[in-house]
This record gives C-alpha cells, structure tokens and sequence, in this order.
C-alpha cells in the first residue's frame, strides 16, 4: 500500500490551502482511505494503485507548493474508516519522506524498504524538479497530452497550430516524461508487492 503525506510548503507566510487541496482531490483520486488533514498545513491519504500516487505527487510537484512523500509498505489491519487512526510502515515511512522532500529539488520523496523505492525516488524527484522549469504553455499542452489528448485536439483546444503543439511538447520533454513515468509506476507497483 502507499502512503502519502503532503505539506503545505512556506505555510506561515502564504494563505492555506490545504483545505482547497482536500476539495479537489475528494472524489478525483482513487483512494482506499481518503486525504484528510493530519496537522496544521499537512495531509495524508492511502492509496493502492501507483498511477495514481505518480500522478498525484507530481501534479502537486508542479505547483511547488507542496513537499510530497510517498511511503510503501504494509498497513496494519483492518484498516480504519479514517486515515488519522491508520498506522504501520507505510505510513512511518511517508513521515519520513515528506521530511526529505522538503529539501529536495523535486520536493517528492519515496521510502520504503524494497530497493525499487530508490529507483521510483529518484526518478520522481527528476520529474519533480523538470516540472518546475517547464513553461506555462508547455504545461498546459503537456497536461492535455497526458488527459488523452491529440496534438490535434491539442493545437485545435489551444487555437494553435499543430507544429506549435508539436514545439512545445519537445520543450517540456513531454514525451520522455510519459516513458519515465510508466518506468516510475511499474517500479512503484514492485516495490509495494
């Protein structure tokens, strides 16, 4: 199982939006315990499927806002109905990764006690910090790329021509993070096996 700590980044000198984060992600993101606020500006939730946690950590990696830790490990049994009372490796393992990715370039940490954790970590973390550089107008044909869409449907969306949909993608190396990150959610999915 994955857990997933995040917190708030330069909370005391921003507004807080943890709140807004829980809104958006109740109902989006498929969980097995729901992201519930944990302390002040953080929040944890537990997952079971690593597209999602991949997904997720560096969606809120692009915002750089967030420090994500991503921890993978058993959760003891049964599990509660709220993810406050959840315990186990898992989560003993996000605390320490959100710790971590507060100091990261990525801000994503990933820890657990398989080696394919250190593999996922750095490749996560890689992504991290290669989202931070991106252009807005490459983050906005690179997230229709990875919603499904065309280039054409891209460029048609954007009123723009498909050359330059074509342009921007290679700017944000778009399609090298969709190989890297399937490398990310297979690693992920060994690791918690």
């Amino acid at each position: 199982m994955y857990a997933m700590t995040i917190d708030q980044r330069a909370s005391r000198t921003s507004d807080d939006l943890v709140e807004p984060l829980l809104q958006r992600l109740h109902g989006s993101v498929p969980v097995v315990r729901h992201f519930e606020r944990t302390a002040g500006d953080e929040t944890q939730g537990l997952l079971d499927d690593p597209s999602a946690v991949v997904q997720l950590a560096l969606e809120l990696a692009q915002t750089d806002h967030w420090s994500v830790g991503i921890g993978v490990g058993e959760v003891k049994m049964p599990l509660p109905a709220s993810t406050r009372a959840a315990a186990g490796p898992a989560l003993e393992y996000a605390r320490t990764a959100v710790e971590d990715a507060k100091h990261a370039g990525g801000h994503i940490c990933v820890r657990g006690e398989h080696p394919a954790c250190g593999d996922v970590d750095a490749v996560l973390q890689l992504l991290g910090a290669l989202s931070l550089k991106r252009s807005a107008a490459a983050v906005e044909a690179g997230s229709l790329l990875a919603g499904g869409a065309t280039q054409q449907e891209i460029a048609s969306r954007l009123g723009i021509t498909q050359q330059a949909v074509s342009a921007r993608l290679r700017a944000g190396l778009w399609q090298e993070d969709q190989r890297v990150r399937q490398l990310a959610v297979r690693r992920l999915e060994e690791a918690a096996e």
